[in-house]
């Protein structure tokens, strides 16, 4: 696929011209919309991303359910929750606020990020969006025009229109903020993604690089390695140790996760067994995780049952009719 093959082997300039371009088309588009068309909109959206049909009566896959989600699961909280500054004190109180990421600014205009306070590495990121970040390891080699400018562009769009509609980033409110730069001896702090269902963890999703030559594996709850990953990187071959601290960040991650039928929790696992919240993350890739093999696209998809989230009752009536509704009952997203 073209989104594969930018990601993975063309230039950097050329990835991201094209990310921008695909975005800012898709944004007019999706943004002009009445709600009554969103259904057929990410029909067509899933179509023309993932050559697939899209049966919203009867979703099965991972990716298929989470396109419902976007639909007809979204709420205020779980937007709110999207929000990586909003976020910060509902963390806090849930697990403690020693994992959080250390705060370096917080802006609402672009124009108002003093980059002189900053330390020599740090991120920015636009906190209602995702993927909407600056990693900067050398401030002395940063064009801040162009971070400025970037980050007004970010500032004035609505991310519920910028990949698929995922709608609970309306509830999310626009800022800049700068976060403390992580990193291990070996470089820049890895990913490890908690995939959570019902508030348990059933897949670890670890990525290495994230600013340059991205790699993943996946591995279970108990770290060991599937034969499956979720995204176009290049497949980590070798054994990867349990890291240390692993348990804590599986704790932290099932008490954010609890109450909510799926979530995935982003969370950094320093050298020393330090564990950092990154985000909560609802609609993972917005529906498109590319999982290979594909059997585990509906394996993961089993694990999400439909009938807790009110909007099901809604459409269609008789809890017992939802997709993986032969697992056991639960509460939906609260």
């Amino acid at each position: 696929m073209m989104r594969a093959w930018l990601k993975n082997m063309a230039p950097r300039w050329l990835a991201d011209a094209w990310d921008a371009r695909r975005i800012a088309r898709s944004y007019a588009r999706l943004s002009a919309l009445d709600e009554s068309e969103y259904p057929d909109a990410v029909r067509a959206w899933y179509r023309w991303n993932s050559g697939m049909e899209l049966d919203l009566d009867n979703p099965q896959t991972y990716d298929e359910k989470l396109q419902w989600i976007k639909l007809y699961g979204t709420t205020p909280e779980t937007g709110r929750l999207s929000d990586k500054y909003l976020v910060r004190p509902w963390v806090a109180e849930r697990v403690g606020e020693e994992v959080l990421v250390p705060l370096l600014g917080v802006w609402d205009n672009a124009d108002d990020i003093d980059f002189d306070a900053l330390p020599d590495r740090f991120v920015l990121k636009a906190t209602h969006g995702c993927g909407w970040n600056i990693v900067v390891t050398d401030k002395g080699a940063l064009d801040q025009e162009a971070a400025r400018a970037q980050c007004a562009t970010w500032l004035g769009m609505n991310y519920a229109f910028a990949n698929g509609l995922e709608l609970h980033y309306r509830w999310c409110e626009p800022r800049i903020i700068a976060e403390e730069y992580l990193c291990n001896e070996a470089g820049e702090a890895p990913d490890y993604k908690f995939f959570c269902f019902k508030g348990k963890v059933a897949c670890v999703g670890l990525v290495r690089d994230r600013s340059s030559n991205s790699s993943e594996a996946c591995f279970d709850e108990n770290w060991n390695k599937l034969p499956c990953i979720y995204y176009t990187h290049a497949r980590i071959e070798e054994d990867v140790p349990k890291p240390a601290g692993f348990e804590r960040a599986r704790e932290v991650a099932e008490a954010l996760a609890a109450g909510f039928e799926h979530v995935r929790v982003d969370l950094y696992i320093l050298d020393d067994g330090t564990v950092r919240f990154g985000e909560m993350t609802f609609t993972t890739l917005s529906g498109l995780a590319s999982w290979d093999p594909p059997s585990y696209n509906r394996e993961f998809g089993a694990l999400i049952d439909l009938s807790t989230f009110p909007a099901w009752r809604d459409l269609h009536g008789d809890p017992a009719d939802a997709p993986g509704r032969d697992r056991e009952d639960g509460q939906g997203a609260s």
